[in-house]
């Protein structure tokens, strides 16, 4: 292998001079090939490949020093990478534009169906006076939404087990006796009014969460609920249509779904893939209906029919028509809104809540033309606001405690 260096040397000068100051891989690596050649033939190297054949190759390179980078760079990896860094920057905006167009029509759907559902339900609680056997109706006609869902596989079908159901009763009671309670209120009182005392949500969720869970409120906390209560007690002292049986009725929903929120985190329930926010939905709506439907057979009988209402001089086709409207808005408001909570945090779900709360009331009060004095207004803008303010200090995270 000397000899060959000793041979090119002489011959080669300039060109290894030009090589030493700059060491370039690449024409390392289309030099060493030709040495480790001429190192194979030992001495009869000089014979089998004689000088001009060592010049010509070596000329042919320095005439053309790139015609070995086709084989170093795989210029189908080059071009791949070229065609396709632009067109995925492209689809992550897209995508991003997508998924925020899709969260507002949830969020105006949402709201779309809490107005109508407060509106209709409200009309058909005015002409009809049962409520257990309207919510059990509303159940009813989310039992038959969830099974059209499951039987034509617009949503996967839950593989149940007993055990999971035995956790998931406690959370169908208390639900099926929110909606009950809700139901009871509106049926006594303005819309307005009950879904200002229901911003009393966070103060219960605050006490029953120190009481079962141990957790402890933060002064922000327990500052922001100040207005709330504070807000529901001078709309209540100015409501006109105020009685206590609307006002504790939706004291107790207050109660019960804020007991539900407290059960699902005191009792772990193990998500199995298809045991997501909207099957176990879809599950507490059957397991409601099941509950409900023998208490109002016993509470207040078979109310529902044509013959009935027909004899209290009820428009049977309009009673009806609007039931069923509040009902498929009852389920499809709840539906979408687990549908958001998949979507985005907590902090903002309850953020959209509060939102959802001042449209319902003031779509009510135009609707109903519903009598509003200045100290209700300012009782009810000052519990809104208590509910917002701890939405927001919900999510400050206390700092850590430094040794």
């Amino acid at each position: 292998m000397q000899s060959t260096a000793f041979s090119l040397s002489p011959t080669f000068p300039s060109l290894i001079k030009s090589k030493r100051p700059s060491p370039n891989p690449i024409n390392s690596l289309r030099f060493n090939p030709v040495v480790r050649a001429a190192s194979i033939n030992n001495a009869d190297s000089s014979s089998s490949l004689p000088r001009r054949s060592w010049s010509l190759s070596l000329s042919e390179s320095k005439l053309r020093p790139w015609t070995s980078l086709p084989s170093l760079v795989d210029k189908s990896e080059r071009f791949e990478l070229k065609a396709t860094a632009v067109p995925e920057s492209d689809d992550k905006s897209s995508s991003s534009f997508k998924e925020t167009l899709v969260l507002g029509l949830l969020f105006g759907l949402w709201y779309l169906f809490n107005i109508y559902f407060n509106i209709y339900n409200k009309q058909v609680l005015k002409a009809f006076h049962y409520p257990v056997t309207i919510t059990a109706i509303q159940f009813a006609v989310g039992s038959v939404l969830v099974g059209l869902m499951w039987t034509l596989n617009l949503y996967k079908r839950p593989k149940i087990t007993g055990a999971q159901l035995a956790v998931i009763l406690p959370l169908a009671i208390v639900h099926t006796l929110g909606n009950l309670f809700t139901n009871m209120s509106l049926g006594k009182v303005a819309v307005s009014f009950t879904h200002t005392i229901k911003a009393m949500e966070p103060f219960f969720s605050v006490v029953l969460s120190a009481m079962f869970l141990g957790e402890m409120p933060t002064l922000w906390v327990v500052g922001s609920l100040l207005p709330i209560v504070g807000g529901v007690a001078l709309a209540s002292i100015s409501e006109a249509s105020f009685n206590w049986a609307g006002f504790l009725s939706a004291m107790a929903s207050n109660v019960t779904n804020q007991s539900r929120n407290v059960l699902s985190k005191k009792v772990m329930v193990k998500k199995e893939d298809s045991m997501d926010n909207i099957t176990l939905f879809s599950i507490i709506t059957v397991m409601s209906f099941i509950l409900l439907a023998p208490v109002t057979l016993f509470m207040e009988g078979v109310k529902f029919t044509p013959a009935y209402l027909q004899s209290t001089g009820v428009n049977v086709q309009q009673l009806y028509t609007r039931s069923l409207i509040a009902a498929l808005c009852f389920h499809a408001y709840q539906q979408v809104s687990y549908m958001i909570l998949q979507r985005v945090s907590p902090v903002t779900h309850s953020v959209g809540n509060c939102v959802k709360r001042v449209v319902v009331i003031v779509s009510s009060v135009i609707f109903f033309k519903t009598p509003v004095s200045a100290i209700n207004a300012i009782g009810t803008g000052l519990a809104l606001a208590g509910v917002f303010g701890y939405s927001r200090v919900k999510s400050i995270k206390p700092k850590p405690k430094t040794a």
